[in-house]
Order: structure tokens, then sequence, then C-alpha cells
């Protein structure tokens, strides 16, 4: 059985820490490098940024999409795929990260950590809740930079 890599590496990953050539935690770690640069640029850079993010999730849920097992039941579909999750976690990382190092509040550093946490926590769940034939995820939809 294909496993998705849980919640605790995803975030090693975005950290910058990949302890295994898992596509996903790879992607993941991109991800976040992409996160982690785009404030820093204008419209040019920042746009082949998000060109560069568009193609990881496609490439994360076509992965997805080849190796998880097939669903013989009808469970319900849940709203995004796991390359848009893996994203927000990816962005929500830099975020709490950035927290860390910079000058906020006690207050904001707390939401920003909270926010990492429950996002984590639903990808958790949504990969338990796949692996045992209860979600299904969308289909992944063509991607135009490929086209």
């Amino acid at each position: 059985m294909t496993h998705l890599p849980s919640k605790d590496l995803i975030l090693e990953a975005c950290s910058g820490h990949v302890h295994e050539p898992h596509p996903i935690l790879l992607a993941a770690y991109e991800l976040a490098s992409l996160h982690e640069a785009r404030p820093t640029l204008d419209y040019p850079a920042a746009d082949e940024i998000d060109c560069c993010r568009s193609q990881l999730i496609h490439d994360i849920d076509v992965w997805v999409a080849q190796t998880l097992p097939a669903t013989l039941a009808a469970p319900s579909m849940h709203t995004e795929t796991i390359g848009t999750v893996v994203d927000r976690l990816a962005e929500l990382s830099v975020v709490a990260f950035t927290a860390l190092r910079t000058n906020t509040t006690n207050q904001e550093l707390h939401r920003a950590w909270q926010c990492l946490a429950e996002l984590a926590l639903g990808y958790n769940d949504l990969t338990h809740d796949l692996m045992t034939g209860r979600r299904r995820l969308p289909t992944p939809k063509p991607n135009e930079e490929t086209q």
C-alpha cells in the first residue's frame, strides 16, 4: 500500500529537512522555499514563483492520483487536493517561522502557529480518510503550464 507522508514529515520538509526522497516531501520543501522568497520579489519574479508553485501542486496531485488505491465505494469528496493542502502547509510554515524571527506580538505568534497546527491536523485526518477509503479527492485538473 502506498503511503502518504505524515504531517510531521511534511512540516520537517517545509523547514528544510527532507529525510527521504518522497515526491511529496521534496515538493513541500520546494514550495516552502518559494513561499519564503516570494514576498521580497516584484511582479515578474513573483509571477514566476506562482507558476512554479502551480506546477509543484499539479505534480503532487498527479502523483497522488496515480498512486493511491482506487476506492470501490462512493466516499465523500474532499474540497481540496493534497497538492493545495501541502502548498498551504508550506505557506503557513513560512509564516510561523518568520513570526519567530521577527518582531511580532505574542498574539500574532500564537495565531501563526495555531493556524499551522490546525491545518497539519487536517492534513493528517485527510490522509487517514483517504487511506481508509472514507474520502476521495477531486480529479487533478490539466496543468495549463504543460499544455
